[in-house]
């Protein structure tokens, strides 16, 4: 049993806010979410650090240079638990510092759009979801 099998897989998910107060999502390709809207992210890699796994992340998925600004909430992500995966995300909040966004990974985003808080998309991945109830709820963690 692999490593990922036992024990839960630490990610990041980054909610981009724009100098209009809107939010970059893409939409997912993939297993997890396919069709779905969400927010920039991945799995930490190993010796790095949360916030330097966020600037990674967005890097690599948007091309997009950012600022931290702060950790605001993390979830449990258990919807794949019959798949032998859990994920715990921590949530990161940047602001883009720099030019427009380009989808750099075309085999796992369809494309990528910025969303007003009061007009996020109905079909938001469930992780991205629950960020967006913390983030609007000023929560940082619920069981």
């Amino acid at each position: 049993m692999s490593d990922a099998a036992t024990h839960p897989i630490p990610c990041i998910g980054v909610m981009i806010e724009n100098d209009r107060g809107e939010f970059l999502l893409g939409k997912r390709k993939g297993v997890h979410g396919a069709g779905e809207w969400a927010v920039p992210g991945g799995k930490l890699d190993m010796g790095e650090t949360i916030a330097e796994a966020a600037l990674r992340e967005v890097k690599e998925e948007t091309g997009l240079d950012v600022t931290f600004e702060s950790i605001i909430a993390v979830n449990d992500d258990l919807e794949w638990i019959s798949d032998n995966r859990q994920y715990v995300t921590f949530i990161i909040k940047v602001l883009s510092t720099s030019g427009e966004p380009v989808c750099m990974e075309p085999h796992k985003c369809e494309e990528l759009r910025w969303f007003a808080l009061d007009a996020l998309p109905d079909n938001l991945f469930n992780p991205t979801r629950r960020a967006f109830v913390h983030l609007r709820n000023n929560t940082f963690y619920t069981p």
